[in-house]
């Protein structure tokens, strides 16, 4: 594996399909520890803004979030409200856990075949973080952080990056994800969305912003992986 999280072969047969994994609130149990820091970031800019709005937006990119909340914010702002979110997310870094069953589910999509991408839009020092918690070791084929992406969801970019870096297309994948802007991202580039819902969003509004097929979490999931459309992408085909 390459430091920026390329997939090497070396030699080995290439996994023609995979499975992309969002991390903060469907690997991770952190959704809520990010409205956290939202709402303190914008508190330090004077700005009262209701946690359950911020928390409807967490999965967007930080950028987009801000503008949604503040459509008003200069850029000097929106960089002082990054900054600060990322410098008291930081200290909910210790707190942070994965989510029951989160290890077995990425090495059960591994040993069936599947290349594991991470396609994170975390800044690099929050996604090592991810990464050290997950402790998914050989499961996981390779990431992307926000460096890979010019645009943050709900554009594709982080998506069609984390693919190119497994040797993928679309055609071939599924994305796992807890946010509406998840399912929106797969959905511009046609790849079918597995919705979790322990990241606080609704089955009905994820089921209305298109997702394909929605669990309450990892462990859900991974009691259902044969079934699943994971399932029949591990057998070679991806209908619902």
């Amino acid at each position: 594996m390459a430091a920026d999280g390329a997939l090497k072969y070396d030699g080995a047969i290439k996994k023609q399909r995979g499975v992309l994994f969002d991390v903060d609130g469907t690997l991770i149990d952190s959704s809520y520890f990010h409205a956290m820091a939202w709402w303190q970031a914008f508190r330090r800019e004077g700005l009262d803004i209701e946690m359950s709005a911020i928390h409807r937006r967490v999965g967007m990119g930080g950028d987009k979030l801000i503008q949604s909340l503040v459509p008003d914010c200069t850029e000097d702002m929106q960089e002082e409200l990054k900054s600060a979110h990322s410098a008291v997310f930081s200290t909910f870094w210790p707190t942070l856990r994965p989510f029951e069953s989160v290890q077995d589910l990425l090495a059960a999509c591994s040993d069936a075949g599947l290349a594991v991408g991470l396609a994170s839009s975390a800044q690099d020092r929050d996604l090592e973080v991810s990464r050290h918690i997950l402790d998914a070791g050989s499961s996981i084929d390779a990431w992307t952080s926000s460096n890979d992406a010019e645009e943050s969801k709900p554009a594709p970019d982080i998506l069609l990056a984390c693919l190119e870096k497994l040797g993928l297309t679309p055609e071939d994948a599924v994305f796992v994800g807890d946010a509406v802007w998840d399912v929106k991202a797969g959905a511009a580039i046609g790849i079918p969305v597995i919705a979790l819902t322990c990241g606080g969003i609704s089955e009905a509004e994820l089921r209305d912003a298109g997702a394909a097929e929605v669990y309450d979490n990892p462990r859900h999931l991974l009691e259902r992986l044969e079934t699943s459309i994971i399932g029949r992408l591990t057998a070679g085909r991806r209908d619902a």
